[in-house]
């Protein structure tokens, strides 16, 4: 009898086989199933922090692949020119991957589609990295949603249909592919040293994507509204950095939060929100891709930010501006790899108005530096911050960093636990941010702490007369 041609499920940002409706759809065919990770260029681009992340979560798919009899093909190279090249070995009769929607993954998706299928491909894609398609969610006279709450209470009625259990078992093909060994791709090279500070914060896999979801459903959801905004409380459910690679769908959290709503918990309905919020960003990646890149906002276009790396801005950078809050939540990034949410507004409203930098400065930061970076949503919450995108805060709104920092960290636990210099007995996490960066910094716990670069009145001042004299 003849082998059938093999499906292959080209992984990107899906790395699960749980709800995967790529993978359940090649499973239905009943032919062989080739699972393939290409590392090209758009991925190769990608920053330090999340490249590293990635290598991990690619390790643990394939870990979870061969406990179905499968396997994991890794092959590096331009996307459509690997698959064309995976396909002429086994004979493949169709590819299938899950949509993305970020303009970047959108270009060269519609181009590999249109060249496969010329070529008599089975070429199927599946929603599977967000709640709604894009196109799905519209205002009642049919345009797209520039505001969230609107675009809230337009989806929170809707019914979504159940998970997709995982496949029990994949047919493998009568003769497996070449694959690449993961560790020639020396995706950590560019974390340096920082890589083995990082590691043990990394939350990695489906398994633990999942273990994760539990824990916050029983232990924190209830409290969610109370304590999401004191970064010293674990009270959040930490699952942006499994969603970002696809670990764990928007969907079962979804399903996971409602079930909690409904059983008495009514602080889920916050954390519900929470994943429209994300979806409010892929909606208008999708709607208005200019967000990735330029000012939502085009009035902003005009605005003398400063786009240089000043002495200001290197503090920034290096959780050296003195002032605390901001400090304390860029140094919890560089060893942890993520940074509470409320320290994500603080030290992005320092940046674009107390110093007036460029939002695209610090999201190209956080793009190097966080295992969850997300281009929609890390694109949309600098420009919330900066007052340059949909919904955002007011321009006139400038956080002062410092009665945050005594409102949501009154003990300055959280300030303590990252902040070494000055302190007698400095805590190991806050140590451990000296492990964490470049040697070239030349930092030492034993520095002295320093004076604010911009202290927060004069901060305040100086961005208000700015945006006073560009007529805002």
């Amino acid at each position: 009898m003849a082998e059938l041609a093999p499906v292959i499920v080209w992984f990107r940002r899906d790395l699960r086989t749980q709800d995967h409706a790529a993978l359940v759809a090649a499973v239905a065919t009943g032919r062989p199933v080739v699972s393939l990770f290409i590392y090209d260029p758009l991925t190769e681009d990608i920053g330090a922090a999340p490249k590293f992340r990635l290598s991990l979560s690619i390790a643990q798919l394939a870990s979870d692949l061969e406990a179905l009899g499968s396997r994991l093909i890794l092959r590096r190279g331009p996307a459509l020119a690997v698959l064309r090249e995976v396909i002429a070995e086994m004979g493949a009769s169709g590819v299938f991957w899950s949509r993305l929607y970020d303009p970047a993954s959108k270009a060269r998706d519609i181009a590999v589609k249109a060249a496969l299928q010329g070529d008599g491909l089975d070429v199927r894609s599946f929603q599977g990295h967000v709640l709604f398609e894009p196109w799905s969610v519209e205002t009642k006279t049919g345009g797209f949603y520039r505001v969230f709450t609107p675009m809230w209470k337009s989806v929170r009625a809707r019914e979504l249909p159940a998970c997709l259990p995982a496949p029990k078992a994949l047919r493998p093909p009568a003769k497996w592919p070449r694959s690449d060994n993961l560790g020639a791709w020396h995706m950590d090279s560019p974390m340096a040293r920082g890589a083995q500070v990082l590691r043990p914060y990394c939350v990695v896999g489906q398994g633990a994507a999942l273990a994760r979801l539990d824990t916050f459903i029983a232990e924190r959801v209830e409290n969610y509204q109370a304590n999401r905004d004191l970064p010293a409380v674990d009270g959040t459910s930490r699952l942006s950095e499994n969603l970002t690679y696809g670990e764990i769908s928007p969907l079962t959290c979804w399903h996971a939060g409602w079930g909690a709503l409904h059983a008495g918990a009514s602080q889920a309905e916050v954390f519900l929100k929470e994943l429209v919020w994300r979806e409010f960003a892929y909606h208008l990646a999708h709607h208005t891709p200019r967000i990735i890149d330029q000012n939502w906002k085009p009035d902003w276009d005009g605005f003398d930010w400063n786009e240089a790396d000043t002495p200001e801005v290197v503090a920034w950078k290096q959780g050296r501006t003195g002032i605390p809050f901001v400090d304390a939540a860029m140094r919890e990034m560089y060893v942890t790899g993520t940074m509470h949410n409320r320290g994500r507004m603080i030290v992005a409203s320092y940046l674009t108005k107390h110093l007036l930098t460029h939002w695209k400065v610090g999201q190209a930061w956080f793009a190097d530096c966080l295992t969850d970076w997300d281009p929609a949503s890390n694109a949309m919450g600098w420009q919330w911050s900066a007052g340059s995108g949909p919904d955002a805060t007011p321009y006139f709104r400038v956080f002062n960093p410092v009665s945050q920092l005594e409102k949501f960290d009154k003990g300055h636990v959280y300030a303590d636990r990252w902040i070494a210099e000055n302190r007698l007995m400095p805590s190991a996490t806050a140590l451990s941010y000296f492990d964490a960066i470049p040697l070239r910094w030349g930092l030492s716990a034993g520095d002295p702490y320093p004076a604010p670069v911009m202290t927060v009145d004069l901060g305040r001042k100086r961005a208000l007369d700015a945006y006073a004299q560009r007529g805002f």
